[in-house]
């Protein structure tokens, strides 16, 4: 395993990071999680990533009970606040109250007393941002949290919160969370050179588009029976955007290059994400072990221009890259 900087914080992460958003505490059993933890640290990742409304908060509990024995100093344990863990009004959102309540539940779920990174979900139109800010730094001053960091916010939303922190003395955001792949390149016009003016790394999730990238979709064909694009629980809805014979064409004839290199097509896609420098760590997530083992041998991989250039001729114009696709809710879900 290799580390990098998260942003420009002294922080080191593994540059391949383990997260259970459709996994813990809904697809996988608990003694399959709790495999595939072990199989992460095995490998020599330190950075786990979940968030409280994974898996109506079960994910963070699996997650606490299966680090649980794990010397804390060695772990960086992130996680999120924003979307709906209960039916009040107040369940949601980057509110004072709402993050002061999320955090305490996450800290009890993830059997710490501290995350090392706490990440706003999306961005909050119903709250002033300099309250959730403000209780941010609080949080930070606290020591409940080490740094903070956003999820799916767009450049210009960044930016305000960089101004808002600059002038009133708090915490600066280190890290951002966006979906990013081979696929879907929307971070590249806007929030990558905003983040690398003002330090800020990218965690990136679904590097492998949520599997399609595998290659196990094939195109004129129905999916296989159990894989993400038969979930009814939320993988569904996510893959949809890729699932078209356009798609899963091209992905086929990607097959030669990690070929070639002797990669799996899943190493190929989680090494593609770490070529970008701004990329702190990729998110990778599993309901087997062997899943795991296998992703982690895109560390350290170096793609040379020649490899790149091939793949961007093959995926041509089924690449998503609009800066407009980064949204958060127009109000609180």
């Amino acid at each position: 395993m290799e580390f990098r900087h998260l942003g420009r914080s002294g922080l080191k992460v593994s540059e391949i990071s383990y997260g259970n958003w459709l996994t813990h505490g809904s697809q996988v059993e608990e003694d399959a999680a709790k495999q595939c933890v072990q199989a992460a640290l095995d490998e020599g990742i330190t950075t786990f990533d979940t968030a409280d409304v994974y898996a109506a908060t079960k994910a963070e509990e699996v997650l606490g009970r299966a680090l649980k024995g794990v010397r804390r100093e060695s772990l960086e344990i992130f996680t999120k606040v924003y979307w709906p863990t209960g039916p009040g009004q107040n369940d949601r959102g980057l509110s004072r109250k709402h993050i002061t309540e999320s955090i305490n539940g996450s800290l009890r779920r993830l059997q710490t007393d501290y995350v090392d990174l706490y990440q706003a979900h999306r961005f909050d139109y119903e709250t002033p941002l300099e309250e959730t800010l403000k209780t941010f730094d609080d949080l930070v001053r606290q020591g409940k949290v080490l740094y903070i960091g956003v999820s799916e916010w767009n450049a210009d939303q960044i930016a305000q919160a960089l101004k808002i922190a600059d002038e009133m003395g708090f915490d600066r955001i280190v890290s951002n969370q966006p979906q990013y792949s081979m696929l879907w390149r929307v971070i590249e016009g806007e929030i990558v050179p905003l983040s690398e003016k003002e330090g800020i790394g990218q965690i990136v999730w679904s590097p492998i588009g949520q599997g399609v990238l595998t290659g196990k979709y094939l195109p004129g064909q129905q999916p296989p029976e159990g894989s993400r694009a038969t979930d009814g629980s939320g993988g569904s809805a996510m893959i949809a955007r890729f699932m078209n014979d356009d798609v899963l064409t091209r992905v086929q004839e990607l097959k030669p290059i990690a070929a070639d290199l002797g990669l799996s097509m899943a190493q190929l896609a989680v090494a593609w994400v770490l070529q970008n420098p701004n990329v702190s760590s990729a998110i990778v997530g599993a309901s087997r072990p062997e899943q795991v083992r296998d992703n982690v041998k895109a560390a350290g991989v170096k793609l040379d221009a020649d490899v790149l250039k091939r793949i961007d001729d093959v995926l041509g114009s089924v690449v998503e890259r609009d800066p407009a696709k980064t949204q958060s809710p127009s109000t609180r879900p």
